[in-house]
């Protein structure tokens, strides 16, 4: 039992991490019950248009859950019974459990009052582009937000584009005092206008439309009770938003629960972090530990336990266990960054790449691809992690398990290299009639 300043090895902080995201449990039957469990130990599941393999909300639920169908996702999340709702962790979009709805209106609030002067306060999760375009909204336009508000309440659900009063479209080449909002992502006055609803909660996502946005009024979209639900004070929330944190990463520092970077859960103003922190150490909520190798202060959950791995699963970028890479560093001894947008002559181990979880290490760097035409899962490159275990035949059954949930008739794995033939054998020795494995991926 680990006790208040205790030192805690690496091995042991990093299946504490794994048991607290879930990964302790074997996967058993894909039904509702679980997965609402992988969403609830997730904690949040973050959007992103990228959709070379499958979209990334998707893929941390078939991390854990296994061959689960999307479209009950889909519903959970957009549907008329939905039990997720969209908003920002950090200044990331993403999906939470509406539980999390009432502890979200203390920054609805700070956003709606535009409290983002004094260097872009934490308080307000609302990216750079509405807090710059709203700035100039405000002083070139007033009224125009009122005009997009009308025109929801009006007419919507509505796009970004179906949204705009005059239909006037600013171009790139106009004046703009940050480029973010008009040359970089070519934001329209109406987007950055919907955006800022959306931040202050007056607008919510009603749904998506080939992943485009659709936006309504709230009270039109959420469950009444959870609208109606008491709201907790800017205080409390923040206890129980560092909680849910806690609970989802089991062990961590300060700033992985709450620091003011995107790669922590609820990003928390520093010193309200202390506080919060010390005051969960003081009900017993929070333990401090020291981790090996690690030069800050950790905490671990009152309740996260120290239990044996035997995991299988393939991660997304954006699964919530990696996306903060200084912790996959020091938990998994994995330098980890996404090559997204590194240019191709630059990139080391491919373009979307998923590590490969085998038991408690991350043994292998897979890049995949959905060739949607051909109807084939293809492996660009893999690369092996020094010093690991054999991984070739649970990777082989990974795969299978993708190709099934992503509706894919076949599998490609990459000519050449000793690593890549064992794949191919393998897949070839596993594989039903209908599905084939070529050795040619270059696509």
């Amino acid at each position: 039992m680990v006790a208040v300043g205790d030192d805690v090895s690496v091995a042991e902080a990093r299946r504490i991490a794994l048991a607290a995201q879930g990964f302790a449990q074997a996967r058993g039957r894909a039904d509702l019950r679980r997965m609402r469990k992988a969403i609830r130990q997730a904690g949040v599941l973050q959007l992103d248009s990228v959709n070379v393999l499958c979209r990334s909300h998707y893929l941390p639920v078939f991390a854990r859950v296994g061959n689960y169908p999307r479209a009950t996702l889909d519903k959970l999340a957009w549907g008329a019974d939905r039990e997720l709702f969209e908003y920002f962790w950090a200044h990331k979009a993403a999906l939470l459990p509406l539980t999390a709805y009432p502890l979200m209106r203390w920054r609805m609030r700070a956003a709606e009052r535009q409290v983002w002067d004094d260097e872009l306060s934490p308080d307000v999760t609302a990216p750079w582009s509405v807090v710059a375009g709203m700035r100039r909204l405000t002083a070139e336009r007033p009224g125009y937000v009122g005009q997009v508000l009308e025109m929801i309440t009006e007419k919507g659900p509505l796009t970004a584009g179906e949204a705009s009063p005059d239909g006037v479209r600013r171009k790139r080449t106009d004046p703009d005092p940050d480029p973010s909002t008009g040359t970089m992502w070519n934001w329209q006055d109406a987007k950055i206008a919907i955006e800022y609803l959306f931040c202050a909660g007056r607008v919510t996502i009603a749904g998506r439309r080939h992943f485009e946005r659709v936006y309504d009024l709230t009270e039109r979209v959420l469950p009444a009770d959870v609208l109606n639900a008491p709201e907790p004070s800017a205080d409390e929330a923040r206890r129980e938003l560092v909680r849910i944190a806690a609970r989802g990463l089991g062990v961590a520092t300060l700033k992985e629960l709450c620091g003011g970077s995107g790669q922590a859960h609820f990003p928390l103003p520093a010193a309200t972090g202390r506080e919060v922190i010390g005051e969960l150490v003081e009900a017993g909520e929070l333990i401090p530990i020291r981790v090996e190798g690690v030069k800050q202060q950790a905490y671990r959950w009152h309740e996260a336990k120290d239990t044996p791995i035997d995991a299988q699963a393939l991660l997304s970028p954006f699964d919530p266990l990696i996306w903060n890479r200084d912790r996959t560093h020091h938990l998994f001894g994995f330098f980890y960054r996404i090559s997204i947008y590194t240019p191709a002559p630059q990139r080391v181990h491919g373009y979307y790449v998923l590590p490969f979880l085998l038991g408690d290490q991350l043994v292998a760097r897979v890049d995949l691809k959905a060739d949607r035409r051909t109807s084939t899962l293809v492996v660009p490159t893999l690369t092996a992690e020094p010093g690991t275990p054999d991984f070739v035949e649970p990777l082989a059954a990974e795969l299978h398990l993708m190709a099934d949930w992503l509706n894919l008739d076949h599998i490609a794995i990459p000519a050449g290299g000793r690593l890549a033939a064992q794949l191919t054998d393998r897949i070839r020795v596993t594989s039903t009639p209908a599905r084939t494995v070529t050795a040619d991926a270059k696509r």
